[in-house]
This record gives structure tokens, C-alpha cells and sequence, in this order.
């Protein structure tokens, strides 16, 4: 099974500017069908806090966009998006889509970034969500979920292979990412795709390095700090098989408070 995620440099608040990028980036190094592409958090905006100037609104451009994606190149695509919640905030999303066009999943980011004012502007989620990649169970997470393990032990607890994260994630905290995404993957037994953008936005510097990496913490694949696309095949079994010979997820507690 082919995963690839699509390292991005966003042009700020242009939505139909990044489809372009993205559309070239595809055009160039076109994926095979059947795979999940998987683009960065908020991908058509850069992570900005003007929810007003970038919700997805009536005509939700950025979703019929990955649904087209999905549709036209026979994928399963994830990627982020921004919604209007109840309170009139915003909804940071994961959402992904089938080959068929169907939506499959839609996931609000659970931990607003309170250090950059996310959280004044945004409401968190307040659940994991799961979505079949084929025989491929994946779990979406999105940039600061990164540092909560917590979450994504649900997620294994609901026998999620994959952990997907979504991320705009900037300078200086480059070994974080990192390290955080080999953790998550050593802790639950699952491979991990961490998708970063690249370039500038107004306020913050972003690395890229976006990777996919193995249940035991190697990196199958990193994209360096440029754009372009990260890709490796994955495989299930090797999940099911790590799980079986090395146990662990099935030791743990129900509670610990």
C-alpha cells in the first residue's frame, strides 16, 4: 500500500494559487491509484487566525478540491480544512475522502495551539476519528495533537494501523517533530505519516520534513525542507504481526487517576 504526502510551500490565503502548486506537484510525480495522499494542515490557507477570510463557507472550495483529487487521480486523499463551528468559531479539520468522492472522515483538531492564539479563534474537538484506507485502519491527528499521546493511545485502542498528523509546524522546534513522530509510532505500534508544510507564512518559518515511519520508530521516508512529495509502502501485516509478537498494547490500563 502507498502512502505519499504532499510537502507544500501554502501561498498565504490564496486558495485557488495552492490548488495550482498542488496540481503541478501532482502533475509532475503523478500517484498511483489506490493510494492515500495526504496534505498539510489547513493546505489551502497557510495556519491562519482570519477564520472569517478562510472558512470553507457554502461553496467549500478546499473540500470539492480534494474530492476532485480523489475522483480524478482514484486516491484516498486527506488534507486540512477550516469550518465554522456553533460558536462561531473556527472547526481545524481533517477530513479525507474515497476514489468514489465520498467524504470518509472529518476530524476537529482536538488541542488549539494556545501559544499562537489558536484557541481564541478555534474550538477544539472533542473525539478521535477513524477512517478504512482499504484494509488499513487510520486515525487523523492534526500539528499540536502531536504532543498529547494520549489521544493517539485512543486511537490504538481502537485498532488504528495508521496515525496520520497534519501539521503546520515551525522553526525552531524541528527535533520535536521528529522525535515526537517516531515516538508515537514506537508507543502504539503504528506506522506514522506526519505531512508538515514548507516556506514562510507572515509570522513563522516552517522545515518541511515531513516522513513516514515503520512501528519500530525507522524513517521509511523524510522530504527534506522543499517542497515535493514523501512516499513509501506500507503494509498492514507488518502491524498485525509487531502486534503479536511484541504484545504491549495489550497491557495497558483502563485508568491511571
Amino acid at each position: 500500500m502507498k502512502v505519499i504526502g504532499v510537502q507544500l510551500d501554502i501561498v498565504w490565503e490564496d486558495k485557488p494559487a495552492t490548488f495550482d502548486r498542488v496540481r503541478r506537484l501532482l502533475e509532475a510525480q503523478r500517484p498511483e491509484a489506490g493510494a492515500l495522499l495526504v496534505l498539510p494542515e489547513m493546505f489551502s490557507t497557510g495556519f491562519s487566525m482570519n477564520v472569517a477570510a478562510i472558512h470553507e463557507a457554502t461553496d467549500r472550495p478546499a473540500e470539492a478540491f480534494l474530492r476532485s483529487l480523489a475522483r480524478d487521480h482514484k486516491l484516498y486523499v486527506l488534507g486540512g480544512v477550516v469550518n465554522l463551528g456553533p460558536d462561531g468559531r473556527g472547526r481545524n479539520q481533517a477530513l479525507a475522502f474515497a476514489p468514489d468522492g465520498r467524504e470518509l472522515v472529518r476530524y476537529d483538531k482536538i488541542h488549539p495551539f494556545t501559544l499562537g492564539e489558536e484557541g481564541k479563534h478555534y474550538t477544539g474537538g472533542d473525539a478521535i476519528r477513524l477512517f478504512d484506507w482499504e484494509s488499513m485502519s487510520v486515525a487523523p491527528f492534526v500539528c499540536y495533537d502531536l504532543r498529547f499521546p494520549e489521544v493517539f493511545r485512543a486511537a490504538a485502542r481502537h485498532k488504528a494501523r495508521l496515525l496520520a498528523v497534519i501539521a503546520n509546524w515551525p522553526y525552531p522546534r524541528e527535533s520535536h517533530w521528529v522525535t515526537l513522530l517516531q515516538a508515537r509510532a514506537i508507543e502504539n505500534q503504528a506506522y506514522v505519516i506526519g505531512v508538515n508544510r514548507c516556506g514562510k507564512d507572515p509570522k513563522y518559518a516552517y522545515f518541511g520534513r515531513s516522513m513516514i515511519v515503520d512501528p519500530h520508530s525507522n524513517i521509511l521516508a523524510d522530504a527534506g525542507n522543499d517542497e515535493g512529495l514523501v512516499t513509501a509502502d506500507i503494509d498492514p501485516q507488518v502491524v498485525e504481526n509487531w502486534r503479536r509478537d511484541f504484545p504491549a498494547l495489550l497491557d495497558m490500563k483502563a485508568r491511571y487517576d
